[in-house]
């Protein structure tokens, strides 16, 4: 992930430039954060900087709570790769996320003004997004920060990065996101999503299986020009009442044409930009 700031930005006392992560509850359940048994883990990245000096960051508890660890960390030389590691002590306060809601988040500071900064290396119940005295990215014109394997682990010690099959990681990012269409792995312009069948002649429904289950009941967007086989205009129709984690719903409003009980295809209308997605971010 890179980072480059296109002006001299002097950052007020309520801004906030970061990268942030969010971490679901269900992979976090295990380090018994807000209880006596709270385990510490280890955060490591390697980052690259065109700046040199101590920068900043927080792990945070979830879904705006105000449980907040800053760290700091040193960049020593311009324009080269380091590793950084940082150990944390677990929480033994706070009420940390165990199902498919926001646990932790990890969050790097480009620029945190002072209202949200806070001393490093000590839990506090304030909503910090950096550690004080952090150097600001975006002061500098032209200036560049590069972050990339990031891994956040139970222990002491940080283990070399894990690296995952492709399909692995792509089911992983499917449980909150998943699109049809929009020219993807060769998509035509033509591409069929779904049958749907008319339960009267200006409305059918259909749906549409997910990949894999997601973290929730996901929102579903449409975008780009669609018909049917019946060849009339119309628009889809989200039904927010029956699309569920593991199955997107798709319905299809026209003036006239169909015949109910009857089935037709929903397709792109000579559009590779057209897409249906189904989203379950945290």
């Amino acid at each position: 992930m890179d980072f480059s700031s296109l002006s001299t930005y002097s950052v007020l006392a309520g801004d906030l430039f970061i990268i942030r992560q969010h971490i679901e509850g269900y992979n976090t359940s295990d380090l018994a954060w807000g209880t006596a048994n709270a385990k510490t883990v280890t955060l490591s990245f390697w980052v690259r900087s065109s700046l040199t000096g101590t920068f900043g960051g927080v792990l945070q508890e979830g879904n705006g709570a105000t449980r907040s660890y800053p760290f700091s960390y040193t960049i020593s030389v311009a324009n080269t790769w380091e590793q950084k590691t940082i150990t944390i002590a677990g929480d033994t306060s706070g009420t940390w996320q165990t199902t498919n809601s926001t646990s932790i988040d990890v969050t790097f500071g480009l620029g945190v003004g002072s209202t949200y900064s806070g001393p490093a290396g000590a839990w506090g119940a304030t909503q910090y997004f950096s550690a004080t005295g952090a150097t600001s990215v975006v002061a500098v014109n032209g200036a560049t920060f590069y972050i990339t394997g990031v891994q956040l682990e139970i222990g002491s010690t940080a283990t070399p990065f894990e690296r995952r099959l492709y399909n692995q990681e792509l089911a992983n990012c499917q449980r909150y996101f998943q699109v049809l269409g929009k020219g993807l792995n060769g998509s035509p312009a033509y591409v069929i999503f779904s049958i749907l069948t008319y339960e009267a002649s200006a409305t059918a429904w259909g749906t549409v299986p997910l990949k894999v289950t997601m973290r929730t009941q996901p929102t579903t967007t449409y975008s780009g020009t669609f018909t049917t086989s019946y060849g009339t205009q119309g628009a889809l129709l989200n039904d927010t009442n029956q699309t569920g984690p593991d199955n997107g719903v798709i319905g299809w409003a026209a003036g006239s044409g169909g015949t109910t009980g009857y089935s037709t295809y929903l397709r792109a209308s000579n559009s590779t930009a057209a897409f249906i997605s189904f989203s379950a971010e945290l």
